[in-house]
């Protein structure tokens, strides 16, 4: 033990340059592939183990809230005046919000939730968050299957230009998703208190998108320009905007969305991907004592 103790602390995932650092472990997390789709397939089975509905409880929560938002805010309160199709607008940001919430919520309790695991062998240690992003994908497809039949039921079916948002709204999700959840994982293991405080952080932003109310509502009363600037490029906004434009049907003279939607999105997914290189390397930088931290 005394020889043992004189020996150098070799940390894993020691600091190297940002490409040829990232470039590695990507090349890792490629070779554990095939674990990476266990992990998937277990998170998805543990969530529902000795369930008789199974993975219809995936449609539980977002069904609810879509429930109780069409009646008590749509109906109630009077928000779906002036919007077509509520209850499909509603649905559809509803479907983008849990898709970020649970990668992010996932992937922040992902180290700690394989703590077993981690400490009795090496893999690379981003598979665990990936695997919440895995789930998170599955959960949403399920979801996004139920709303396109939900837009046959209802004869509103989305096959219009506006479907080209579709692709780059989900990226922008899943790039920010993954970036956040990375940091947030590695936090997590050396201070426990991030988990509940991203619980609030998520409900935050579940009323700070144009979710259950109009961009054109959020124009009408806010007056500051610079808030105005930070609410519209926020990613999860401009996400569930883009998804709005692709999927819900609605009088384009009626409906106001930012200008150079696109272009937006666009931009946002180069910042991502370079936020989610810079969250790769700080995770690495925090990886090498998780086992010794659980």
């Amino acid at each position: 033990m005394a020889a043992l103790a004189k020996e150098p602390l070799v940390v894993v995932g020691a600091p190297t340059s940002a490409f040829r650092g990232t470039w590695r472990e990507l090349r890792d997390v490629f070779r554990q592939r095939e674990m990476l789709g266990m992990l998937i397939r277990r998170d998805l089975k543990a969530r529902y183990k000795d369930s008789a509905l199974g993975f219809v409880w995936t449609l539980v929560r977002p069904l609810t809230q879509l429930l109780i938002y069409y009646f008590v805010i749509g109906k109630v309160l009077g928000a779906a005046h002036g919007i077509d199709n509520f209850a499909i607008y509603v649905f559809t940001g509803l479907s983008a919000y849990t898709l970020f919430s649970e990668i992010v919520a996932g992937s922040t309790s992902s180290i700690v939730g394989n703590s077993g695991l981690i400490k009795k062998v090496y893999v690379p240690r981003e598979v665990f968050p990936l695997a919440s992003v895995g789930a998170a994908l599955v959960n949403f497809a399920i979801q996004f299957a139920i709303l396109l039949a939900f837009t046959v039921v209802l004869g509103a079916f989305p096959w219009h230009e506006g479907l080209v948002y579709l692709i780059p709204s989900l990226l922008v999700i899943l790039v920010y998703g993954a970036a956040i959840g990375l940091v947030l994982a590695a936090l997590n293991v050396y201070l426990r208190d991030v988990q509940f405080v991203i619980d609030v952080g998520l409900m935050v932003l579940l009323w700070a998108s144009p979710i259950v109310y109009s961009y054109s509502m959020v124009l009408a009363n806010v007056k500051v320009g610079w808030i105005l600037a930070v609410y519209t490029n926020n990613p999860l906004t401009l996400s569930v905007l883009g998804l709005q434009n692709a999927v819900w049907l609605h009088d384009p003279a009626t409906v106001v969305y930012p200008g150079h939607l696109m272009t937006r999105l666009l931009i946002a997914l180069v910042i991502g991907l370079v936020c989610l290189v810079g969250a790769q390397r700080v995770f690495s930088r925090l990886q090498g004592n998780f086992a010794q931290e659980l």
